[in-house]
């Protein structure tokens, strides 16, 4: 189970309810349209550039991109120095690139939801676990950068 609860599989999983409620529930709301396309091509292109830009990062300092265990180094460099979470962030952006994409403006109320899910689930427990594992670092870490922007 540990190896499917990944915020891919969730980022995946909220995208397919938002395509199923553009699909068979519109309820008559739309954004459809130029402004719109480029807007979603924009949020998506950002997300998998921030994701891309941390895994290399993670690659950089040989340490795991896994959520669910402990990193063998801090990384503090790169778009670490901007952002805390620059991966889930990149999903948010990814997932609300992909629901202005289906035209799901429904969808929109699972933008936040998407954020508490990866708050509780993941990142509050990763955090916990790098201030067990590299306390003052990450503390000092933890005062200088955001969480997400």
């Amino acid at each position: 189970m540990r190896n499917i609860d990944i915020p891919p599989v969730w980022l995946l999983g909220f995208a397919v309810l938002a395509w199923i409620q553009a699909r068979y529930m519109p309820m008559g709301l739309s954004l459809y349209g130029g402004l719109t396309d480029l807007l979603s091509g924009v949020l998506i292109g950002g997300g998998v550039i921030l994701i891309a830009l941390a895994a290399a990062e993670f690659r950089r300092h040989r340490t795991t991109i896994m959520p669910h265990e402990t990193p063998s180094s801090l990384v503090q460099t790169g778009i670490f120095k901007r952002s805390r979470n620059p991966i889930y962030a990149g999903d948010v952006l990814i997932l609300t690139g992909l629901i202005l994409r289906f035209d799901a403006v429904a969808s929109l109320v699972l933008v936040p939801v998407f954020v508490w899910l990866l708050e509780r689930r993941f990142i509050v427990p990763e955090e916990n676990r790098m201030r067990r594992t590299f306390r003052a670092d990450f503390a000092r870490y933890e005062r200088q950068t955001r969480r997400w922007i």
